[in-house]
């Protein structure tokens, strides 16, 4: 894994460039680089080492120590640190890129001023709507970047099979055949946790070729249960997990040989209540890592990357230097890649950040394998793109002009009122309430009211016309709205809330017209939209537009009345039928609990 640089073949492995690294640390030949005047973070040992110099060849360390001035020549240049500390590039060890609404090279360019070197990604997202084709168009354009982009090769596609139905299906095959691509570093989230805990054979078989290949296993176990299914969980072989959201998830996974990956994402803020476990209980801290799982564009255009996740996890009581550990070293020994980056250390990838201030930290500069990527926030290279082929971007296939009557639930013969089973809500967190809700019968078909709106999975894979309908609550929408996104984790079809069937099937029919993306209609108009034509899922236009146009969409769902934080991701994340409780799929109301399909209305008692 360590030798050879997946993201760019034409720069060295340290062995194949070992011969000038050991020429220069011994002043032999000169460095290409050197940075001086500046304190050295060694997130090996933990301690800032005041003075050290360090000194670059081909994009790799080449000395790292008190006095780097046999290292330069005539030919290199010098950056003079002036007090500043010199920390590794930053790290995110669970992300999908797809969540920044960008493909991998806006998304490269949006976070490289962030100090973001190393990104672990997992696109699942667009595997659920190609396929295996998908995957290999994501790790291409990766692949690309003037930093490094791992993949995790999608693992669940569908997440649950038999709750849901996706474009496209993943195999054990497509794992295999996947574990020999450059760049594949390991298999995405194990998100089907009730299959491997039963020792279903299609997840054992894809987690097996993973192992064999000798790389990592991502996990995923989204129950609160701790007991014998967890247990069962952990032994078929994942080895991290970014679901847990409390003190005691995070030490159960620890206790397990697992490491405990804590997210800030968009709307995920899971770091605070369980980073108690290192600062308040001691554990040991090599064991936790730090990701964003989920940031869609404006988060990155606006507030950070993980250099946001790590001021956040020192503001909750975390030692500056232990959460750079958790964003650099950690990460890197997790995915078998501690001998190539995650540390400034002689034969390790010069990726480095520039800043005046461990705690507050501001990115100054940031160089990735030895070249000036940004400074003062702005990007100094360009991030490449793949070539789109046309037909990824008409994937949204509705099979028809919805109209409101595709929306009408049907009550039953007679009933003047019924209790409905309810989607609820909860800011800043990944899973849902089950709730109910006594709601009137109007001519026959029954009524979303008060704090309950109603929501629809459509069906846009296949063309089938399909539209599940529901309700949902805790949005705080008025009336003559309804927002549509083909963004729909995991399967991506198209999830409609509203609170007027009319607008819900003006947003639906809105994104079927512009081959995907967001919409939000009130009152016979259309507020905002954000077009995503690849896969529906992502744009190809820079990330500061992207955003500004994501920034509209959520401006229009609080005109809308919606007050939640990041409302969009808990929007988006409806029909992720493997987080409980209560979801909605194209083959309708999932209890996630119990990991079967429920009835909308309850039989009258």
């Amino acid at each position: 894994m360590s030798g050879f640089d997946m993201s760019n073949p034409a720069f060295k492995s340290w062995a194949q460039n070992a011969a000038r690294l050991v020429a220069v640390a011994s002043g032999r030949e000169p460095a290409d680089l050197v940075i001086r005047g500046g304190r050295v973070v060694n997130v090996h040992s933990r301690e800032v080492l005041d003075g050290w110099q360090v000194a670059v060849a081909d994009g790799r360390f080449a000395y790292v120590g008190p006095d780097a001035g046999h290292c330069v020549g005539d030919g290199t240049q010098v950056i003079e640190a002036e007090g500043r500390y010199l920390i590794p590039g930053l790290c995110d060890a669970h992300m999908h890129i797809e969540s920044g609404m960008l493909t991998p090279a806006e998304f490269a360019a949006a976070v490289i001023p962030h100090g973001t070197t190393s990104m672990f990604t997992d696109p699942h997202e667009i595997a659920n709507v190609l396929g295996l084709r998908g995957v290999k168009l994501m790790h291409d354009e990766a692949l690309m970047q003037p930093v490094n982009i791992f993949t995790q090769m999608p693992s669940c596609a569908p997440s649950a099979p038999g709750l849901e139905t996706t474009g496209h299906e993943i195999t054990p095959e497509d794992v295999a055949e996947a574990m020999a691509w450059p760049g594949i570093v390991g298999l995405g989230e194990m998100m089907n946790f009730p299959g491997v805990a039963a020792g279903d054979p299609k997840m054992l078989a894809e987690i097996g070729a993973t192992q064999e290949a000798g790389k990592t296993v991502g996990g995923h176990y989204a129950a609160p249960d701790l007991g014998a299914p967890f247990h069962a969980y952990a032994a078929g072989g994942p080895a991290d997990d970014h679901e847990g959201t409390s003190e005691a998830d995070a030490i159960a996974r620890v206790r397990q040989g697992m490491r405990a990956m804590l997210r800030l994402g968009s709307a995920w803020y899971d770091v605070e209540k369980q980073i108690t476990a290192v600062t308040d209980k001691g554990l040991d801290p090599r064991n936790f890592i730090l990701c964003t799982d989920d940031c869609h564009s404006g988060t990155l255009v606006n507030d950070g990357h993980m250099n946001r996740v790590v001021r956040h996890a020192i503001a909750c009581g975390c030692d500056p230097l232990v959460a750079l550990q958790m964003a650099t070293i950690n990460t890197a020994t997790h995915f078998g890649l501690e001998r190539e980056l995650g540390s400034i250390a002689p034969g390790r990838r010069a990726d480095v950040i520039l800043t005046s201030d461990l705690a507050t930290l501001p990115i100054e500069h940031v160089i990735a394998r030895g070249q000036t990527v940004a400074e003062g926030g702005q990007i100094r290279v360009d991030c490449p793109h793949l070539d789109w082929p046309n037909d990824v971007r008409t994937t949204v296939k509705l099979g028809k002009q919805l109209a409101a009557a595709d929306f009408e639930i049907p009550a039953p013969d007679g009933a003047k009122r019924v209790t409905a089973k309810v989607i609820g809500v909860v800011e800043n967190q990944a899973p849902t309430e089950a709730l109910t809700a006594d709601l009137a019968v109007t001519a026959g078909r029954v009524e979303a009211q008060g704090a309950v709106a109603q929501i629809a999975l459509v069906e846009r894979h296949r063309g089938t016309g399909g539209v599940t309908n529901g309700f949902v609550s805790g949005f705080g929408y008025g009336p003559g709205m309804a927002i549509a996104s083909t963004v729909a984790h995991d399967s991506h079809h198209m999830i409609v809330v509203g609170t007027d069937r009319a607008m819900m099937a003006a947003a639906a029919n809105r994104l079927g017209e512009v081959g995907g993306g967001v919409t939000v209609w009130k009152d016979g108009a259309e507020l905002a939209l954000v077009e995503l034509p690849i896969a529906g899922l992502m744009s190809d236009r820079p990330a500061a537009e992207v955003a500004a146009r994501a920034d509209a969409m959520v401006a229009a769902m609080g005109q809308c009345g919606c007050t939640l934080n990041n409302a969009y991701m808990q929007h988006s994340l409806l029909a992720l039928v493997v987080i409980p409780a209560l979801r909605i799929s194209d083959l309708g109301l999932v209890d996630v609990t119990k990991f079967e399909l429920t009835d909308l209305i309850e039989p009258n008692t």
